[in-house]
């Protein structure tokens, strides 16, 4: 299964000339890297990210992130995807950017 995590571009350029990441400050700041599933993301684009238009989406297989990943409760009561680890590039899967348009983010056609 896929998840995914949106990074502004700061953050993704940072991320991939390191290697590694802890993430956001919002993710630093809780303890753990936040992810959506694919019926989340769009909803976390719109609550957290509404004006930002550089935005570098990035899928990651749920089951490669090993142990350190749990499956929480958050907005809703809806389980969320939680990292209580640092990521690595190599366990990227994919990325795109996440541009805005007049109504929202635009995702790929493929994830909705």
């Amino acid at each position: 299964m896929l998840i995914y995590k949106i990074f502004r571009r700061p953050e993704w350029d940072a991320f991939r000339a390191a290697g590694r990441t802890a993430g956001a400050p919002v993710d630093l700041a809780d303890g753990f890297i936040h992810f959506s599933t694919a019926a989340q993301v769009v909803e976390t684009a719109a609550k957290h990210f509404a004006t930002e238009s550089d935005l570098v989406l990035v899928a990651f297989h749920a089951e490669a992130l090993g142990p350190a990943l749990k499956w929480e409760p958050s907005r809703g009561g809806a389980l969320f995807p939680h990292l209580y680890r640092p990521l690595e590039i190599a366990e990227v899967r994919w990325d795109t950017s996440l541009p805005l348009g007049a109504t929202g983010h635009i995702f790929p056609e493929a994830l909705l």
